[in-house]
């Protein structure tokens, strides 16, 4: 059998190979035009949600009467593996069959603007599962006795009074106790650095010689750094001696070393590590998942995370780098463009034309309108054009006045436990939460049913 380390060696060494391939075909090659992109993806870990796994009952009062439902852990699938267990901070929001989430962070999910962001970590260091001694973690809390259902039933209910500010209690009086002694006990932390980062996530220059710096930020003891399949013949990712990089620490700059004489163009590099993700980490919906429920992370195995950054140049005229990044804080999208080259760069954004300098960098945010799709596209000379996409889910669905479902949630049924995964996860069973679809007069696609799953009535209904 492989240990803990072989087996995290082995799901790199695929990983690298398949996002390097990925990285090679996402982008563009020689020329002015680039390939459409999503919103420049901070790094880190992406993960398939399995379902509710580990749970109890709550009660969620609100305008619309109680409604009891579950609530405890999630378990997500780590793309080139690892697993990864969450809880729900989006109390009104259902979740999606399948939902493809990415770790991001504070600033660019609902916890951007809530001053109890730092509590919720804390009750997640000091709760289920990082606390796995549930004796002690009753003692604690004056709750007699804990179960893993109760005690993960327990630790959501104290969350969702911080990331919804919701009424909700549990059912069992054991996981109430603990909610009500979480909830008091519970300080401000600082947000969690992330798993795994490139920053800028894109540089640009002239040809001729280093081009960058990018650098590592990251947890992991050690980063894959593999360059896209394509690079055109002698360019190299490299280090601030010149020297090749294959692999990198935190804090590592590369650079990307184009000769002079290259074919004007653009290519790109891959870094991947194994680690464990750290816990309070946000996790959000993306592509067709983006409105799914927004989770934190409670526990994590050894997982593959990985990061991207692109590199374009010419041998002179405007050489722009441009990036784009969700503004939680400011409702949009923050479009940063800078220019290495040697002419003003012109461009077109959101109807307004904009220049800048040799040397210079502008910023500028793109309002964009909660829970709505949006596709930010940049204009240039000579043919340029990006464009960005995505969709803005900075706010709990509570906030938009969402009002209890009259139908139950499937996962009141009752949850399972069982065997292991270990590396800070709770012990929870392999079985899977089946998917539910109701309601009448709207439809909600759940998995699981840790969520309070709302009908929004005469307003806008959760996509599923």
């Amino acid at each position: 059998m492989l240990s803990m380390k072989g087996r995290g060696a082995a799901r790199l060494a695929a990983a690298v190979v398949a996002s390097g391939l990925v990285a090679a075909g996402a982008i563009a090659t020689a020329g002015t035009a680039v390939a459409d992109d999503a919103t420049t993806w901070h790094g880190g870990a992406t993960a398939t949600l399995g379902g509710l796994k580990t749970f109890d009952q709550a009660v969620v009062h609100g305008d619309g009467g109680d409604q009891r439902v579950g609530a405890g852990l999630f378990e997500m699938s780590v793309d080139n593996g690892g697993t990864l267990q969450t809880y729900c901070i989006d109390i009104h929001n259902p979740t999606q069959q399948q939902a493809r989430y990415q770790e991001v962070p504070w600033s660019a999910s609902s916890l951007h603007d809530n001053a109890d962001a730092g509590k919720i970590r804390w009750i997640l260091q000091n709760s289920y599962p990082q606390v796995n001694d549930l004796a002690a973690l009753a003692a604690k809390a004056g709750a007699g006795n804990l179960t893993e259902k109760t005690a993960a039933a327990g630790t959501q209910v104290a969350i969702w009074r911080f990331s919804d500010h919701a009424k909700v209690d549990a059912v069992d009086p054991a996981a109430e106790k603990l909610a009500a002694y979480l909830e008091k006990s519970a300080q401000n932390v600082g947000e969690p650095k992330a798993s795994l980062t490139l920053d800028p996530p894109a540089v640009s220059g002239k040809s001729g010689g280093k081009l960058g710096p990018v650098t590592v930020h990251t947890n992991a003891d050690s980063v894959t750094i593999s360059p896209a399949a394509d690079v055109p013949a002698g360019v190299k990712v490299v280090g601030k001696d010149g020297k090749p990089v294959t692999s990198a620490t935190d804090g590592t700059q590369l650079f990307f070393d184009v000769p002079k004489g290259t074919k004007d163009g653009n290519t790109s590099l891959t870094a991947q590590a194994a680690t464990k993700v750290p816990v309070g980490r946000a996790f959000t919906g993306i592509g067709e998942h983006a409105r799914s429920q927004t989770q934190i992370l409670a526990g994590s195995s050894e997982s593959t995370v990985s990061a991207a950054a692109t590199v374009s140049w010419k041998k002179q005229g405007a050489i722009p780098a441009i990036t784009a990044e969700k503004d939680c804080a400011k409702g949009g999208v923050d479009v940063t463009a800078t220019n290495k080259g040697d002419e003003a760069f012109r461009f077109q954004l959101a109807g307004k034309d904009y220049s800048i300098a040799p040397g210079a960098s502008r910023t500028v945010t793109v309002p964009v309108a909660e829970k709505q799709s949006y596709q930010i596209t940049i204009t240039g000379a000579g043919g340029f054009k990006k464009t960005f996409s995505g969709v803005l889910n900075c706010k709990t669905a509570g906030n938009g006045g969402g009002k209890p479902s009259p139908h139950p949630s499937p996962a009141s049924a009752g949850g399972t436990t069982g065997g292991g995964h270990g590396h800070d996860l709770a012990e929870t069973g392999s079985s899977s939460a089946t998917p539910v679809i109701a309601g009448i007069a709207a439809v909600l696609v759940v998995v699981g049913g840790a969520a309070v799953f709302f009908l929004r009535k005469k307003k806008s209904t959760p996509s599923a």
